[in-house]
């Protein structure tokens, strides 16, 4: 049995980024653990449902429901907002901590200023990923093809240098890249399944657990209409929601097909008018609970975030990828090459298109097979209770 520790979790306000944590949390309260879960306080209530203690502070990153363009669209606009935030925020989060200093820091992989925290206050620092990680190899693959040309220029050369400036102010002597990139342990809270180049992953560093979803029941339920023999769920996560063209080709491709119904959630950017008709078959919202229509859904029509990959792995559901953005286009590729899903770039998902892959998607007994066996395999992973496991085996031994 481990002695009650006090563990606090950092993360962005982003859904994409909390969600997954919250069952950890909520097990490893159910431990005897004081948790303190540093967030804005749009997340507030939503931290407090796990039985931690919310710390808050004000970000100045856009929040949830805001407008994709706010992020930019190059490289450096996706990323110069993020260390802004962190050094804005750290001097928040040390006096929110003052005199409350934890055992063991836990942290989303966006949350710099964690990492720092866990310096200054000596105590070992948990990465808990929402996505994919860096395998042995990914620098030279990956990353320095991807920053050749944002590095030479000027604007590049400064975001280096302000992040340089802040860890060595911080104390810490690491490049940047190895700081936000190769943390010293990580809980990786996606199926393995998921993770490209899997085999060559360090281990040593980094355990995946899989998903990590629970019951969600403060999220809502849904009933399945009783005469509907298939059902499609739509949605494109919570951030890149603002295409009611492709909402339209939807409604097109399932709107009146016999025997179908489709749910659509279309985000906070889109007027439901701007759609048009909407079928009878076809209810549209703002919002879902999602894993709750996985649970009972035939297909599902995802922008393939790590989150929303792994719910339709861990129900079984057939899924048709239109990424949008960042690791969306990699888990597309991951989940066709899995053999559970068809990647369908989203200028290319017609009506006809859509139409057609769902109906050859959901009659294939491969692709059931196929998915029946990835989701006893994730649950081999562990899930919560291993991940639990994991972080209380990071805490530090202390006198009783």
């Amino acid at each position: 049995m481990t002695a009650p520790a006090h563990i606090a979790m950092f993360s962005i306000a982003a859904h994409g980024h909390v969600n997954p944590s919250l069952e950890v949390i909520r097990e490893l309260v159910a431990r005897g653990h004081r948790v303190t879960y540093a967030i804005p306080p749009v997340f507030a209530e939503k931290v407090a449902g796990t039985g931690a203690e919310p710390r808050l502070w004000n970000s100045t990153l856009p929040g949830p429901g805001a407008d994709p363009e706010a992020w930019g669209s190059t490289l450096l606009d996706n990323v110069e907002p993020f260390l802004a935030d962190a050094v804005q925020a750290l001097p928040q989060l040390i006096e929110a901590y003052d005199g409350d200093e934890p055992d063991l820091v836990l942290h989303d992989i966006t949350s710099y200023p964690a990492r720092v925290l866990a310096h200054r206050w000596g105590v070992p620092a948990v990465s808990l990923s929402p996505n994919l990680v860096a395998w042995e190899g990914y620098e030279e693959e990956v990353a320095e093809p991807m920053w050749a040309e944002p590095k030479k220029t000027e604007r590049g050369q400064a975001y280096y240098a302000r992040f340089h400036a802040w860890l060595e102010e911080n104390g810490i002597t690491l490049h940047p890249d190895d700081f936000a990139g190769r943390p010293p342990r990580s809980i990786v809270l996606i199926p393995k399944a998921l993770q490209p180049h899997a085999d060559r992953v360090d281990e040593t560093v980094y355990s995946f657990v899989g998903a990590c979803q629970g019951e969600r029941g403060a999220e809502g339920d849904w009933q399945r209409p009783a005469d509907a023999e298939r059902v499609a769920l739509v949605s494109l996560g919570s951030s890149f929601t603002k295409q009611p063209g492709f909402y339209r080709e939807c409604l097109k491709a399932f709107g009146d097909l016999p025997g179908w119904y489709l749910v659509l959630q279309i985000g906070r950017s889109v007027d439901p008018a701007e759609l048009g008709d909407i079928p009878a078959n076809v209810e549209v919202r703002s919002w879902v609970p999602q894993l709750a229509i996985l649970r009972q859904a035939d297909l599902f029509v995802t922008h393939a975030g790590a989150g929303g990959s792994q719910e339709g792995l861990a129900t079984a559901t057939p899924m048709i990828a239109v990424p949008q953005a960042v690791d969306q286009f990699g888990n597309a590729d991951m989940l066709q090459a899995l053999g559970v899903a068809r990647h369908i770039p989203t200028e290319e998902a017609t009506a006809e298109t859509l139409r057609a892959t769902a109906l050859a998607l959901v009659d294939d007994p491969e692709v059931a097979r196929k998915l029946k066996d990835i989701q006893a395999r994730m649950a081999d992973e562990g899930g919560t209770q291993r991940a639990a496991d994991l972080i209380e085996a990071e805490l530090p031994a202390r006198q009783s």
